[in-house]
């Protein structure tokens, strides 16, 4: 008999150590212990069976026991507990169907995955239809509200990526839908202004949305919930979707080294502080690959590459956790909102000397039946392009482009190569100039100074210090609204009315989306005026700050 290998816990991280492992050891022992009924299963469809759109609950159940013992020859025992970890004897304690045995170990490998986090809001624990969905009992125990209670009026604390497809598939199945985030925005990885278009989707979709604000309270044993502001609001079902921390329980009983936010400490190799105990998945502190700094990630894929690495390293190949960057992407109906790297806001609080750029493009050929908006943001270091991270949303092609960034992220590419990518082009499927290639392009006018541009949250500042807008859309735009304080020249007339302009007076200049303005920009400059580029122009100003756009005669 070979070494004996004992996993704590299943699904992504410790059925890839599981299965990677047999297959790098045909003679191991491997045993898993999993405390749910079910050990594979597809965690992230969960919402998705909610409102039907994943008509059978079979479907989530991606192995079964049985199977994974007739392909892998794998112990796997669900319904068994993990009590305790005796580090000096190498033994854990089970517990199954009240009985409690000690099975010992070669090798032990974590993968408790993470819990909701259940904040301490007063009258929950006498609430009756409050939940959080992170298994497939969890999602039983919802599927028996709607059987027995017909639920018509829903709430979703938290508006992260589940919570907004909980509340997608909350009203696909045609409840009366209320999405609160503690945050001032919804999906707070991505940046204000695209989680603007988020935001606009959900309520297009008859979602009431309430930003910055908490749950402090549920009374009448969940059928009301009390938000800090004063609001009460009548729930037939809530789910909590508020984040999540760490399963570290056992860990911490056994002594290991926690970390941020009690995570569990490895090393690259995935060791923890004690010999022979590994961790993967959720429950660890890993590195956020572009700052080197701890992180916790909890996604799927690197879940599943950790537990394949862990394996390797047990069977002693040479493997190391290189970290993550953090690659996700949600569908909220029509609209996808995808993110790579770090976003803006996070960059800025660390000092970072950064440049964004946001490209308003198609997800292919615009002439070509069927194209759709692609609105791209990428951030980068101001001196060496580095590249930090990227965000979108559109309809269709976001997946494909925030796929390509992470690649060029996860390669050290900088923004000077983005032009240089090659992607396949015909017009059903893409532009010659795709988004990508063209957040290239823009970011190397911003580094090389051919261009200086600002952002949206930058401009009432720079209006208030005297600055002026210069609007070079054409005169029918303008019906679309105004800004305040500008000037109006439409890009065409621009050389012949140059001379209306004061060269002494900084403008800002503005169109649509920034690429004409790019070129008054560059016209105005070569002949000697101050001027600025408004990035992402008047269609991104107008969808994050409405309030601040007239209509009639402002300037």
């Amino acid at each position: 008999m070979g070494k004996k290998i004992v996993i704590i816990g299943g699904v992504a991280g410790g059925m890839s150590a599981a299965t990677r492992l047999r297959r790098l050891d045909e003679q191991a022992e491997i045993i898993i212990f999993e405390k749910g009924p079910y050990v594979s299963f597809a965690n992230c469809g969960l919402p998705y069976y909610v409102s039907g759109e994943i008509e059978e609950r079979d479907a989530l159940l991606v192995q079964t026991p049985q199977s994974l013992k007739a392909r892998f020859n794998l112990d796997v025992r669900p319904n068994h507990e993990v009590l305790k970890i005796d580090v000096e004897n190498k033994q854990v304690h089970v517990q199954h169907e009240g009985n409690v045995t000690q099975e010992s170990y070669d090798a032990l490998v974590l993968s408790p995955g993470a819990r909701p986090f259940v904040p301490p809001i007063s009258g929950l624990a006498e609430a009756e239809n409050v939940f959080t969905l992170r298994n497939v009992p969890d999602l039983d125990q919802i599927m028996t509200q709607f059987e027995t209670q017909q639920p018509k009026k829903a709430i979703v604390i938290g508006a992260g990526f589940i919570g907004l497809e909980m509340a997608e598939n909350l009203r696909k199945k045609d409840l009366e839908v209320t999405l609160i985030e503690m945050a001032p925005h919804v999906l707070p990885p991505l940046d204000e202004e695209m989680a603007k278009f988020v935001q606009q989707e959900l309520e297009k979709n008859g979602i009431r949305v309430i930003v910055g604000q908490s749950a402090n309270g549920f009374s009448e044993a969940g059928r009301k919930v009390h938000l800090e502001d004063g609001q009460i609001l009548d729930s037939d079902l809530t789910i909590l979707s508020v984040g999540v921390t760490p399963e570290n329980q056992l860990a911490k009983d056994a002594g290991l080294e926690l970390g941020l936010r009690g995570g569990i400490l490895v090393d690259e190799n995935y060791q923890t502080s004690q010999n022979d105990i590994y961790a993967v998945g959720d429950a660890i502190v890993t590195k956020q690959q572009i700052t080197n700094e701890d992180a916790l990630i909890s996604l799927a894929s690197p879940a599943n590459r950790q537990g394949r690495q862990v394996a390797d390293v047990i069977a002693g190949q040479k493997r190391k956790n290189r970290g993550s960057i953090g690659t996700a992407i949600v569908r909220v109906f029509d609209l996808s909102a995808a993110s790579t790297g770090l976003s803006e806001r996070v960059l800025r609080q660390t000092g970072r000397d950064i440049e964004v750029v946001h490209i308003f493009g198609k997800s292919h050929a615009g002439y070509y039946p069927g194209a759709t908006p692609v609105i791209l943001k990428v951030i980068f270091d101001a001196k060496t392009g580095q590249l930090y991270g990227a965000q979108a949303t559109g309809q269709k092609g976001i997946d494909k482009r925030i796929d390509i960034i992470a690649t060029a992220i996860k390669g050290n590419l900088t923004i000077e190569d983005l032009p240089e990518l090659e992607f396949t082009y015909a017009p059903p499927f893409g532009s010659a100039k795709d988004p990508v290639n063209m957040a290239g392009y823009a970011g190397l006018n911003l580094i090389e100074g051919m261009s200086q541009g600002i952002q949206w949250h930058e401009l009432q500042e720079k209006i208030n210090q005297g600055a002026i807008v210069l609007d070079v859309r054409t005169d029918n735009e303008l019906k679309a609204g105004q800004f305040e304080r500008y000037v109006h020249i439409p890009l065409n007339e621009l050389r012949a009315r140059m001379a209306e302009l004061d060269s002494k007076q900084e403008y800002i200049i503005s169109c649509h989306s920034g690429q004409r303005s790019y070129i008054a920009e560059r016209m105005l400059q070569q002949n000697g005026f101050n001027t600025k580029n408004l990035d992402g122009g008047f269609a991104l100003y107008r969808t994050v700050r409405p309030e601040a756009i007239y209509h009639g005669s402002n300037n």
